[in-house]
């Protein structure tokens, strides 16, 4: 009994051991801990990324973005931007890091533009590695790429050169998610037409993008028909808005044209709804992808580099230490040494 005078109940059912409430548990300190999740967004200006993204998290990331001119795009290097906002919903809370890349694409000469961002990625891996080797490792911070949404524009008639050349170099690094910007430009027929160009082209140029893993056999219908569809969307021809339009009594979000309204979250118009389904459902998948391969790789070529795991490189300095020790105490018992066979030679003449 408690001191509270108030019995605690235990369960005593038979055949009833207690541990298939363990998922409960872990869900518990899941919530606790809260949820921490970094997306790289890659594109031409002008695309709307910035948009989107406010539109995808209802928050505002950018209150005071600065939009240079055009002469000043020409020489302008890439530069990357990391916006981090805590995230609450229903007692859920989500540390979600941005990182914007602006200048990519912008310059004449766009052929080193992707270094930055590679450089970028390689330097988070970097720093994880480096505090999972150090001694306090219970509260690591994850500042690791987990998906990188990349722009495609809708004006040209497929992949551009540099969208080639920039996913070749960052599939082994991140889950690249490919986004035909701006879908409201293009007519039903092609979007579709451009989705299964941009595609065609991702196989032909052996490009691996971020593959949504199959459901369950034990997976309910709903949720198997889910994937397929979000399958077969890829790319997302989404749009953005932020603002709030009134149709038929209820506010939306989306673009008013003289011919109609362009609805945001209507799956009729346009795959934002999808991608931001994608996003949340598979959020954990996109995590592990990067621990289990990408982050794995890294760790075995950097460790090939070095040529000695990390872990060892703490043991080899306490060897080199010992070692010198062993040294020093040899050099001085050799000193000792021939000190006492000077003390000795007088006494012999």
């Amino acid at each position: 009994m408690s001191q509270s005078g108030e019995k605690v109940k235990f369960s005593d059912s038979a055949g009833y051991v207690g541990f298939a409430n363990l998922p409960n548990q872990v869900h518990r300190k899941s919530v606790k801990k809260g949820f921490e999740f970094t997306l790289m967004v890659v594109g031409e200006s002008g695309l709307g990324k910035s948009t989107l993204i406010n539109s995808l998290f209802l928050t505002d990331l950018y209150p005071e973005r600065y939009i240079p001119g055009a002469a000043e795009k020409i020489e302008r290097t890439v530069q990357i931007e990391a916006s981090t906002v805590e995230i609450e919903e229903r007692g859920v809370k989500l540390r979600l890091t941005v990182v914007d890349t602006p200048g990519y694409g912008d310059a004449i000469n766009s052929q080193d533009c992707f270094k930055t961002i590679i450089q970028y990625i390689d330097n988070q891996f970097e720093r994880y590695l480096h505090d999972e080797s150090g001694l306090n490792r219970r509260h690591i911070i994850d500042n690791r790429v987990h998906c990188c949404f990349y722009f495609i524009s809708p004006f040209g008639h497929g992949l551009k050169p540099l969208d080639v050349e920039f996913m070749k170099a960052l599939h082994g690094k991140v889950n690249i998610v490919p986004v035909i910007a701006k879908a409201d430009t293009l007519t039903l027929k092609e979007r579709e037409r451009l989705k299964r160009r941009v595609l065609d082209e991702i196989s032909e140029h052996g490009i691996r993008i971020y593959q949504l893993p199959d459901a369950d056999s034990d997976e309910d219908e709903e949720f198997k028909e889910q994937t397929r569809v979000l399958k077969a969307s890829i790319p997302f021809a989404v749009i953005g808005s932020n603002q709030l339009i009134e149709v038929k009594g209820k506010k939306i979000r989306g673009r008013l044209y003289p011919w109609g309204v362009v609805e945001v979250e209507n799956p009729e118009h346009n795959d934002f709804l999808k991608l931001r389904t994608m996003l949340v459902t598979h959020m954990q998948d996109l995590q592990e992808v990067t621990q289990d391969l990408h982050y794995e790789n890294f760790r075995s070529e950097r460790l090939k580099r070095t040529g000695k795991p990390v872990e060892e490189e703490v043991v080899d300095k306490d060897r080199i230490l010992q070692q010198k020790e062993a040294e020093l105490r040899r050099m001085q018992e050799m000193i000792a040494q021939m000190q006492a066979q000077m003390r000795l030679k007088p006494g012999d003449d």
